[in-house]
């Protein structure tokens, strides 16, 4: 009896998704291809994205550009955090100038500016997503310095005059958690602005194949893509976030 009230979210789960196909194959079934394309054309030309070497070549490019998105903001946002914490006479250029003006600044906007200043490819899509990114990792991070219990640091200083233990063994543990929360946010958020940065500033990526297949009416590529997106997403978290979470026993 435990087991069946155990398995019935999944069930239920499963039911649902099932019931919404079921709907979209039949709602396809009335419409041109152009319009809605069925489940079986667009699972075919998602396996296609991950398989057929011409589509496979965006699909990693995308992925590149995200993994590499990622990092930058990482550490420039951590950086940034760091120089406030080290420095307090920066904090007013810190909190009062960079991080409302990146927090502030449209998304539409970086991908706009790219477009004029840079050839399309890899850098002017890496210059939005860090661009976008970096305020949320900054953010995360200062504020995990900011709850870094001064006393606790002071304790440490008691017990060694090194700098680097202290820092390793003390604060860094402590930060972690804020850490990895920054690169939740900045992953889940850079697969969302990545399509947009593509279809203005990249000759390659999953972006741009949904900007040609798009002006073909190729509806099913369109669809694909935005599936390969969801379908990354969650591969990346439980292959790689899930696995450090658990690692540093830091649960998101």
């Amino acid at each position: 009896m435990i087991v069946a009230k155990r398995q019935w979210p999944v069930w239920f789960a499963n039911a649902a998704v099932a019931l919404a196909i079921g709907g979209w194959a039949l709602g396809a079934g009335s419409l041109p291809e152009f319009v809605l394309p069925g489940p079986i054309a667009v699972g075919r030309r998602l396996v296609a994205l991950f398989v057929e070497p011409t589509f496979l070549s965006h699909t990693l490019a995308s992925v590149l550009r995200v993994l590499m998105s990622v990092t930058l903001a990482l550490l420039i946002g951590g950086g940034l955090a760091l120089l406030n914490r080290a420095i307090p006479a920066l904090d007013w250029v810190v909190r009062g100038l960079i991080q409302p003006f990146f927090s502030s600044f449209p998304s539409i906007g970086w991908a706009i500016l790219a477009a004029v200043w840079f050839q399309p490819g890899h850098f002017a899509v890496v210059f939005v997503q860090v661009a976008i990114l970096i305020p949320f990792c900054l953010i995360n991070i200062a504020e995990g310095l900011r709850q870094i219990d001064r006393e606790t640091v002071e304790m440490a200083n008691s017990f060694t005059r090194r700098r680097s233990r202290i820092v390793f063994s003390v604060m860094a543990p402590l930060l972690l958690p804020y850490v990895l929360g920054a690169l939740r946010i900045a992953y889940g958020i850079a697969w969302k602005i990545a399509l947009v940065a593509e279809l203005l500033g990249a000759t390659s990526g999953l972006g741009f194949l949904m900007l040609q297949s798009q002006g073909s009416a190729d509806m099913p590529t369109v669809m694909a893509a935005c599936a390969a997106v969801v379908l990354l997403f969650v591969t990346g978290e439980k292959l790689i976030l899930d696995p450090i979470a658990r690692r540093f026993a830091v649960r998101g």
